[in-house]
């Protein structure tokens, strides 16, 4: 008896193609679902997404308004201050800088900026790079809410952070550290003989074709720029004033969701770096006690819902950013939202993994045995101010409570193993002395502080 084939060759990748087209729209479906759900319930302006995964973009687009007072919809290239994700432009300058033999990132900073009163403390490049130098946060100062506005020489915010004392040793612990990245723009300029803006246009921004990016200006004006806006009493209000200035290479790059991916490809693609100068950028600092944090040089080293992500968000006023990628999936996500408040791109860009990967492996374990040994108040530096976490125990549940945060609601910990628990993109990690629980290093992706136990009245 004669067969006949179902399918023709040509008709069979006509419908595999169109099984995967169909599927790609499902995943676009649904991001646009998590992307417009806070722009229509008023929460955020405007928003740009770019998801792209090896060579197929599913996603790159603007949702809801670059302007709300004009109605003006969000373009397809529209730009955003990206906040701290300024500061992996900033790293990967320095270690262009350290691959043409002018510097070493084992050198002291005072080898190029011999004034800075170190106080007695060796800091190095590498202390800057990834937040371990100690040097005190300007954006934490009090003074700094009104500096920020102001016209001033440069020296004079120098001014009002290096004379404060350290909060800690450099290498001894790591708080996320704004003044650090100031010094490395300063010491890029006085290295390269060129302005921080020109050298990141040139050697960078140039190099990879980001065509839509630059230093912002609260004076210039820029085709297809977003207004930001701040979230004042649950109402959203034109974003308040910051002079570019004083974020600087740790904060006062713009750019769009199509040059950020561009950047994404450059960086983890090989395309900007030697081999050795990445691994570098990517890999954990260590402290000066050998614990490993979750940091490179600008930028983060965590996973999300259990899959590897280097990554970093940005704030600055009247914009919130995320940057995404994926290593083990060569996935890119890149979230702008021209709105401070609630809403946070992190979260987004979380649920957008989630809905173009699948359900993340669950790294979670049961704890077997008594938790009360966990329980009671650990202190300890924190940024800008003291650390006070309260571990609390309820039933087979122990709870993370911060109490430096007004209304902080408490946070249950799940079990990894290894007296290691965490909740979203925190790590909590007890350490034994003499088989009692003594002290807990506080690990947020951002910073690593070593938090010591406090004794109770019946101890």
């Amino acid at each position: 008896m004669k067969r006949h084939r179902l399918f023709s060759g040509t008709a069979f990748w006509l419908l595999l193609a169109f099984i995967q087209a169909s599927g790609q729209d499902s995943i676009s479906a649904k991001i646009d679902a998590i992307v417009e759900a806070p722009v229509k319930a008023r929460r955020v302006a405007g928003a740009s997404v770019a998801v792209v995964k090896g060579n197929e973009t599913i996603v790159m687009k603007g949702y809801g308004f670059a302007d709300l007072e004009l109605d003006v919809p969000t373009p397809p290239r529209a730009t955003y201050e990206i906040g701290s994700i300024t500061k992996q432009f900033t790293a990967a300058a320095i270690l262009l800088l350290a691959e043409q033999g002018k510097l070493s990132l084992a050198d002291e900073m005072t080898k190029f900026l011999p004034d800075y009163p170190t106080q007695g403390n060796h800091v190095t490049i590498r202390h800057l790079l990834n937040h371990t130098s100690g040097i005190r946060g300007y954006t934490e100062l009090p003074e700094f809410r009104n500096f920020q506005v102001l016209k001033k020489p440069r020296e004079e915010l120098v001014k009002l952070f290096s004379g404060k004392p350290f909060d800690f040793k450099p290498g001894d612990e790591q708080i996320y550290n704004n003044s650090a990245f100031f010094l490395l723009g300063l010491i890029i300029e006085r290295v390269a003989g060129q302005t921080y803006a020109e050298f990141i246009q040139e050697h960078l921004f140039n190099r990879v074709g980001m065509t839509d990016s630059y230093y912002c200006s609260e004076r210039a004006i820029h085709k297809n720029h977003a207004h930001g806006y701040d979230t004042v009493r649950d109402v959203l209000a034109l974003k308040a004033y910051l002079d570019h200035s004083w974020l600087y290479a740790a904060g006062s790059l713009c750019s769009s969701a199509m040059d950020l991916v561009a950047w994404n490809k450059a960086l983890h693609g090989g395309k900007v770096l030697k081999p050795e100068s990445y691994r570098e950028m990517t890999s954990p600092a260590l402290l000066n006690g050998g614990a490993a944090v979750r940091y490179g040089m600008g930028i983060s080293l965590t996973e999300t819902d259990a899959r590897r992500t280097i990554s970093h968000g940005g704030r600055i006023n009247g914009f919130l950013s995320e940057s995404e990628y994926y290593p083990d999936d060569d996935l890119v996500i890149v979230v702008l939202l021209n709105t401070t408040g609630p809403v946070t791109p992190r979260d987004l860009a979380r649920q957008i993994a989630a809905a173009v990967l699948g359900k993340a492996p669950d790294g979670r374990r049961p704890f077997e045995g008594d938790l009360t040994p966990f329980a009671g108040d650990f202190t300890g530096k924190g940024r800008g101010r003291h650390t006070t976490i309260h571990i609390g125990v309820s039933g087979n549940q122990i709870l993370f409570t911060n109490t430096e945060i007004p209304r902080a609601s408490a946070q249950t910990l799940e079990y990894f193993g290894n007296d290691t628990f965490g909740f979203k993109d925190t790590v909590v990690m007890f350490q034994r002395e003499n088989g009692k629980i003594s002290r807990l290093h506080l690990d947020t992706g951002y910073g690593h502080n070593i938090l010591l136990r406090q004794p109770t009245n019946e101890e």
